[in-house]
């Protein structure tokens, strides 16, 4: 549904063209701290789900495939239309009844189809499709990814879910699915215990729970919940970790913003989780990331899931934009020399120095945090010390760099 996204820079600060880029289905960014890596994800939630188009910093424009009236239907409202209460009365027969988890709108149809007609920036502000694609956005920060495994309402679970927890609970491949991620980071069972009548809760189990022993409320059941690890009382990295997956999974978002995945995650689960997230996305969703782990980006750029990596910065010259692609990012990682000396976190800062053996390293990495203790001006703000090891593989680092 969404297919070109513009940004506010270019190459160089003054570049007269800015970056536009064609989206698969990942786009991460990198960067310096302070660059606009959340911003961005704060303005693309913005203009998709509320129809901010106006007053941006980093993104110019989004583009959205053009929809006919029954691909509106297909694509949108088919998916989230609910039968009205008894005694509830519409405003008109110009206006249709859309709900998801206790979140109920009247849209107002000829606004929506003209818009999906036209997505274009103008059409988008404010508009009905902004408030329909609010049902299929979903951002995660530090906070909202860890109250994702908290217990949630089982409801009625004989009629549709209700949230993410009753959606797994009934759904044995969805449930195969998230399973198989969790049990290949942390060697345990993900299981859903329904055994708090009413509610449903999120449990790490040493044992494979078999014959769908986990759905039951036997003696057994209830013993076999009792010996798992309540997900609510896990670190905050597994807790982190576990509902980020969730959320794609389960989700039924088609637009997931994640703002600084590796937070709470060491990182071997950064990795891990950057490999997970880019394989399971199909080509209809579409993931955005911010990110300062050069960890986390390594698992993204090992998949072979389309991605794009996005480089921002932002200094007293003004802002950039650059587009890294995968094949050239594969082989700082392949390389056993770049690899071992951390290359990758190059990335995340504003400027590098390589050096030729580690001596030199430490030597100007000291001498450059001592001008910057004194606030001398030839001390260099986020910079990076490397060492090439030898002289001969110094242009080895700087070039692809």
């Amino acid at each position: 549904m969404l297919k070109k996204l513009k940004l506010q820079a270019g190459t160089y600060p003054s570049s007269d063209e800015n970056l536009e880029i064609e989206l698969s289905p990942v786009t991460v960014f990198i960067g310096p701290n302070n660059s606009g890596k959340s911003q961005a994800l704060i303005e693309i939630e913005g203009w998709i789900a509320n129809g901010e188009t106006e007053l941006l910093n980093v993104i110019s424009n989004l583009e959205f495939e053009r929809l006919t009236r029954e691909q509106v239907y297909e694509k949108m409202l088919d998916r989230i239309k609910i039968a009205p209460s008894k005694g509830f009365t519409p405003y008109s027969n110009d206006y249709f009844l859309i709900g998801k988890y206790g979140k109920n709108n009247q849209i107002y149809l000829p606004d929506l189809i003209n818009t999906a007609l036209s997505p274009n920036k103008e059409n988008f502000k404010n508009s009905q499709l902004a408030k329909v694609l609010s049902y299929f956005t979903t951002r995660l920060d530090g906070y909202s990814r860890l109250s994702l495994v908290n217990s949630q309402n089982a409801g009625d679970l004989q009629g549709d879910p209700i949230d993410s927890f009753s959606k797994l609970f009934k759904d044995q491949v969805l449930m195969s699915k998230v399973r198989d991620v969790i049990y290949g980071a942390f060697r345990k069972y993900l299981v859903i215990d329904p055994t708090s009548l009413g509610n449903l809760r999120l449990r790490l189990s040493e044992e494979e729970p078999k014959d769908s022993l986990d759905k039951s409320l036997t003696e057994e059941a209830i013993a076999f919940h009792k010996n798992a690890i309540l997900v609510e009382n896990a670190s905050d990295g597994v807790k982190a970790f576990i509902g980020i997956i969730i959320a794609l999974i389960a989700g039924e978002s088609d637009f997931i913003l994640v703002d600084e995945p590796e937070a709470f995650l060491h990182p071997t689960l950064s990795y891990k989780l950057g490999k997970e997230i880019t394989s399971i996305l199909n080509n209809d969703k579409r993931l955005f990331v911010a990110t300062h782990s050069a960890d986390f980006l390594m698992g993204c750029v090992q998949s072979n899931v389309g991605i794009n990596i996005v480089r921002l910065t932002y200094g007293t010259q003004g802002a950039t934009a650059r587009i890294l692609t995968q094949d050239k990012l594969k082989p700082l990682m392949q390389n056993p020399l770049l690899r071992s000396i951390g290359v990758f976190n190059a990335l995340f800062y504003n400027a590098v120095v390589v050096t030729e053996a580690d001596a030199d390293r430490a030597f100007y990495q000291e001498i450059n945090e001592r001008l910057l203790k004194e606030k001398d001006p030839r001390g260099i703000e986020g910079c990076l010390f490397l060492n090439a090891q030898n002289k001969q593989t110094v242009w080895d680092i700087v070039k692809p760099l």
